[in-house]
């Protein structure tokens, strides 16, 4: 690393387990944009669900594939969202 260089630290990974938490401007601006790009993708799953619901000729596996993809978006989501709350000391 060249001289004058900081490292990052980021203690949010799941590689650490530090009981506290340091979170720059920039690595809560990376979870807020993640969050939207993953309600986007959540939303346009729930469409082309409501879609297939309506065809008769829709498959049952592609759409227990499609609902199981909207369940793991919303427990991503909710998990970023959990990463935005501050740790509050007991």
């Amino acid at each position: 690393m060249p001289i004058g260089v900081r490292r990052r630290l980021d203690y949010t990974s799941s590689q650490h387990s530090y009981p506290w938490t340091i979170m720059t401007s920039t690595h809560r601006e990376d979870i807020q944009r993640r969050i939207i790009e993953l309600e986007v993708e959540h939303r346009d799953l729930d469409n082309v669900i409501d879609l297939l619901l309506r065809d008769v000729r829709s498959e049952d596996l592609q759409l227990r594939r499609l609902k199981k993809r909207k369940l793991q978006l919303k427990d991503h989501i909710a998990l970023l969202k959990m990463q935005l709350v501050p740790d509050i000391p007991a």
